[in-house]
């Protein structure tokens, strides 16, 4: 698929959590051909360095830093080391999550926190860190990643769940604490995204078959779909959007 070229992108430095592999990836690509000097970071060493590869002859070849993001002192040792060795972040997609099923009565306060952990945590403390330099530019875009999982009320899923509904929450106020700093706060709200892992351990030809016809498109969600609309939210051409939720679900109600 084609993508619009946005030349505010151009030279901004990008820094994306959960990289290396479907929505993330389609992220690094995306923001790297649009010119844009990206970082991003996984655990995923295999698939990240096989991804930098491919696009090595990218004007700015994306930087992988390994880092466990639910180690949250790990966290903020990368980020300030990213800061010192690329420049400051301009651009922040927090995407990293693993929507694990379980079911209520097998959860443990371990299992809680750890979900919390993979899914939300990280989200705020990413923010956190790279807010302080935003605040000194006197701008800044940070984009969130939601899920359709939570409006639908989806099956075996109630952590992760809780862990989307609160994103939305946390996009809002941090858009209203950092505002008045210039910063643009949103979250993006995927629908059934056909990435590898989702085909291989969650969905079949009969249950595709199931998501296509309850959504008003019949057409599957790509990884790229999503990325084409970070894309826009990152750009100025998105200057006086913030604190809202942007769905690339293809109109799906029902569960």
């Amino acid at each position: 698929m084609s993508s619009a070229i946005y030349p505010s992108l151009a030279d901004k430095r990008v820094l994306i959590t959960g990289g290396s592999s479907g929505i993330g990836a389609a992220m690094v690509q995306s923001f790297v051909r649009q010119g844009a000097k990206v970082c991003f970071l996984d655990i995923a060493d295999k698939e990240a360095l096989s991804l930098v590869s491919s696009l090595q002859d990218a004007r700015y070849p994306p930087c992988f830093f390994h880092c466990d993001l639910t180690d949250i002192t790990a966290l903020q040792e990368t980020l300030l080391h990213i800061e010192k060795t690329q420049g400051v972040i301009e651009i922040l997609i927090n995407n990293a999550a693993n929507d694990d099923r379980h079911l209520p009565e097998n959860v443990t306060p371990a299992y809680w926190e750890q979900r919390m952990a993979v899914n939300l945590r990280h989200q705020f403390f990413c923010a956190q860190a790279v807010s302080t330099a935003m605040r000194h530019a006197g701008q800044g875009v940070i984009l969130n990643m939601g899920s359709i999982s939570w409006h639908l009320a989806l099956p075996q899923l109630s952590l992760y769940m809780t862990a989307k509904a609160a994103i939305e929450g946390m996009t809002r106020g941090l858009a209203r604490d950092l505002g008045s700093a210039g910063i643009r706060v949103n979250c993006i709200v995927p629908g059934a995204v056909s990435t590898p892992r989702q085909m291989k351990l969650w969905q079949s030809p009969d249950s595709e078959k199931l998501i296509v016809a309850a959504q008003c498109l019949q057409q599957r969600i790509e990884p790229e779909h999503v990325a084409s609309l970070a894309l826009f939210l990152a750009s100025d051409d998105a200057a006086r959007c913030t604190g809202r939720e942007y769905h690339v679900d293809a109109g799906w109600y029902g569960g």
